[in-house]
């Protein structure tokens, strides 16, 4: 959607237009000057969506969320006070600013509190080509709720072995936002984000078997039939049966496409600025070194057009630019924030808020070539529990998924552990699939691990 476009739809669809959010920023800025702030920065943020679940062909869950929110940071000097509030009148506003100052007040100084250097704002974003982030889906509940039951309903249809369901659910989200802050630096656009997802169980009793599938997009062409969604989830859930347990043993772990941007999210964790700075990763003093085997190569990409986390700037209102991230598996950069970056001593990287887009440059090999490189060993499609220690890098999770014999699936496996250390996890990264699943803001295929521990009987 173009952005003349884009605005005017959002003029008819949100609750305010985006030049009364920019007003009420303005005047946020105004009032924390006029009260003594030597700095401020404001968030205003404007949303709707609409969620609906079917289970087992009837509605049972039908949500509707309208949300809006202004977040004020005030600096006195280098101290430091925030507030909130979802009241827009003016009244709210300069009582938010005030509660503001007044907790700066009381703060102590941190050196390295404050806004960005000016320099480095994204300051005239308007003029840039529109990222296409906004795509209303004009469903009414009926609409919604008939899309969901086609979905479950082609579940259903897979086989007489499907013997319930958790659901099927559709969810539509619309937001927009300003930013601004008093080195005169203001930005915002509008924002989509659809969701289909279908969750099936198979076989009966002690045997039963669960899984699910789902997509989700900026624009709602992208979403898929709501059908093959459903088969989907039925056909995953189908091939579970009969799951068991293996013996213990050391052998390659191929985690599946959607899991794989789990590993690659634990390594943002440990590259990202509270993280360093804390010295609480196993990552810390790793700029310029290997961290990944030397087939990796990592790109942030910020302008992608309909990208789940595309944008112009960061939530410090730093321009965002395309690094390249892990080249030859040596890391190039970190995620640094303003305050991150000066605790430091480096410069912001236009992170703050979160990574922008992460492509793991894909291999040759689709999902099947990446099995029969494997020969034998355990493909991992779920993972249980959060046991990651982001200091030493010890990694152990509950899993579920295939034991591969021959380079072809033998049978379900449950009940197992795997566990290893992420340090050598990345480095003997043996081969990345081009099976890439979009589904947030890292891009990878799945990613076959050289060698894991894998507990079981």
């Amino acid at each position: 959607m173009s952005r003349p476009a884009a605005t005017a739809a959002a003029r008819s669809r949100f609750s305010y237009r985006a030049d009364t959010l920019q007003q009420q920023a303005r005047d946020v800025l105004s009032h924390a000057k006029a009260g003594g702030a030597s700095a401020c920065e404001v968030d205003v943020t404007d949303g709707f969506g609409q969620s609906v679940t079917v289970r087992r062909g009837d509605i049972e869950t039908i949500e509707y969320n309208r949300d809006k929110a202004i977040a004020v940071a005030v600096y006195l000097g280098q101290r430091k006070g925030q507030a909130s509030t979802s009241d827009f009148s003016p009244a709210a506003l300069r009582e938010t600013v005030d509660a503001a100052l007044n907790i700066a007040r009381y703060t102590a100084a941190d050196p390295c509190a404050g806004l960005p250097d000016p320099e480095l704002l994204a300051i005239g974003t308007e003029a840039l080509p529109d990222l296409d982030l906004y795509h209303p889906w004009l469903l009414s509940v009926e609409a919604s709720v008939e899309l969901a039951r086609r979905c479950e309903h082609a579940a259903f249809a897979v086989s007489p072995q499907l013997s319930n369901s958790e659901g099927a659910t559709l969810s539509t989200q619309e937001g927009q936002f300003v930013s601004a802050n008093s080195l005169g630096f203001m930005g915002g656009y509008p924002t989509s984000r659809h969701y289909l997802s279908c969750s099936m169980i198979a076989g009966k009793n002690e045997g039963m078997q669960r899984d699910d599938w789902y997509t989700v997009a900026r624009d709602p062409r992208a979403i898929g039939s709501p059908e093959l969604i459903g088969e989907q989830a039925a056909k995953r859930a189908l091939s579970r049966l009969g799951a068991r347990k293996i013996k213990t043993c050391k052998v390659p772990v191929l985690f599946e496409a959607p899991l794989a941007a789990s590993l690659i999210g634990h390594f943002v964790h440990a590259v990202s600025g509270g993280s360093l700075y804390r010295k609480t990763s196993f990552l810390v003093d790793s700029l310029g070194k290997r961290v990944f085997s030397e087939k990796l190569q990592i790109n942030e990409r910020p302008h992608l057009a309909g990208g789940l986390a595309s944008g112009y700037f960061d939530s410090d209102g730093v321009a965002t630019h395309d690094r390249e991230l892990v080249v030859d598996g040596r890391l190039q950069g970190y995620f640094l924030s303003a305050y991150t970056a000066r605790k430091l001593g480096m410069q912001t990287t236009g992170n703050a808020g979160g990574c922008h887009n992460l492509i793991v440059r894909p291999g040759k090999r689709d999902f099947s070539g990446l099995l029969k490189k494997m020969g034998r060993g355990l493909l991992v499609t779920e993972l249980l529990g959060h046991g990651v220690n982001y200091v030493t890098g010890d990694y152990s999770r509950g899993a579920a998924g295939y034991w591969i014999e021959g380079g072809e699936i033998a049978h379900p496996v449950e009940e197992i552990t795997i566990a290893g250390n992420l340090r050598d996890m990345f480095r003997n990264i043996a081969a990345v699939g081009n099976d890439v699943l979009v589904r947030g803001s890292k891009q990878v295929g799945s990613l076959l691990i050289e060698q894991m521990k894998v507990a079981g009987e």
